[in-house]
């Protein structure tokens, strides 16, 4: 078994961005941003609160200790973050791709998908977010077609895992479809 080796989220360049320029970005967000990006939704700054603690002993740990080999360590508590932080998001990855392959999936083989969206369209994404429901439709009946076709098989129905990805904006894909 290999040590624990805790992370240091402090190191991280991410980290160290928003820790020098998060401040000034908000102070002058409404009037360097706001026109062309739209308001700020206040979920923003609570994200990135929470992951500037995340893995920081000073904001909570655990001791963990093994009953064998009386081994034990601080674990410093996560923000639990998908999508912005990197570790948090890791593990939900991990996590969730274990669900599927134990209890959803055959245990045939996969392929990840990732469907974007053209530049020219995102506007429309980022004002009416209802639209993302339809686009996700299109882009699953536009893969069924492609690999009916592909595959020679004019009834195959490939099975499909979509998963919109949350705080999404227009600039960053949206729909991953597995099969």
């Amino acid at each position: 078994m290999k040590p624990y080796r805790p992370r240091k989220p402090r190191a991280s360049p991410l980290w160290q961005c928003l820790s020098r320029y998060i401040h000034a970005f908000l102070a002058a967000y409404e009037q360097r941003f706001q026109p062309h990006y739209g308001f700020l939704r206040p979920i923003i700054p609570e994200v990135v609160d929470k992951f500037m603690d995340c893995g920081d002993l000073e904001h909570g740990f655990a001791r963990v200790r093994c009953d064998h080999c009386q081994y034990e360590y601080l674990l410093a508590f996560s923000c639990k973050g998908s999508w912005f932080c990197p570790s948090c998001h890791q593990k939900k990855v991990q996590l969730f791709g274990a669900l599927l392959t134990e209890t959803i999936l055959f245990p045939v083989s996969h392929r990840h998908f990732t469907f974007g969206i053209p530049k020219m369209l995102r506007p429309y994404f980022r004002f009416d977010r209802a639209l993302l429901k339809d686009y996700c439709h299109i882009a699953h009946e536009c893969l069924v077609a492609y690999l009916r076709t592909t595959l020679d098989l004019p009834d195959g129905l490939p099975v499909i895992v979509m998963a919109k990805r949350a705080g999404w904006s227009p600039q960053a894909a949206d729909c991953r479809l597995s099969l």
